[in-house]
């Protein structure tokens, strides 16, 4: 019988100021018109959103381990690259399902949706069909939602397939 198990994952980060030359990159898309995360990477809320989840499911500490040492001792700030080590953590777990939720007043996001599943779904090695996302303004409920920065929710269900 196989084995579906869930995590979650969260991130957020505040804009940089309007004045920074750090590119604004969410779920591997670059925003033009807005300024960079305030992060030690690149901050892109969605990649480290998963990579989260991830954790939530092997009990492997991506951020606060793996990522945080790629880019104290290696320099890499490629938030790709951190997921592509947290994929590791997963062993036999086959993911088969990925939800983002994002909100932010800005960027609008709604004209790279399509960019950001194809994006997401290369690097997690599967169909685009399989990633869900959505985003919001959050109608200025929270800094968020009033333009101060992003905020990523990820649920990730993945499959384990038993003899």
């Amino acid at each position: 019988m196989p084995i579906f198990r869930t995590g979650i994952g969260q991130d957020s980060h505040r804009f940089l100021p309007a004045d920074s030359s750090k590119p604004c990159i969410v779920g591997g898309v670059i925003f033009e018109g807005v300024p960079g995360l305030d992060a030690d990477s690149d901050g892109d809320v969605a990649y480290h959103a998963i990579c989260n989840a991830i954790t939530s499911l092997s009990g492997v500490p991506i951020l606060g381990g793996i990522a945080r040492d790629l880019c104290r001792k290696d320099g890499i700030t490629d938030s790709q690259v951190y997921l592509e080590h947290a994929l590791q953590t997963l062993k036999k777990q086959e993911i088969v399902h990925l939800a983002l939720t994002i909100e932010g007043k800005r960027p609008y996001f709604e004209e790279k949706i399509a960019s950001m599943r194809k994006k997401i779904a290369s690097v997690l090695q599967i169909n685009p069909d399989q990633v869900g996302i959505t985003a919001t303004s959050g109608d200025g409920l929270t800094d968020f939602g009033c333009g101060d920065g992003l905020q990523c929710f990820c649920i990730l269900t993945t499959v384990t397939k038993t003899s």
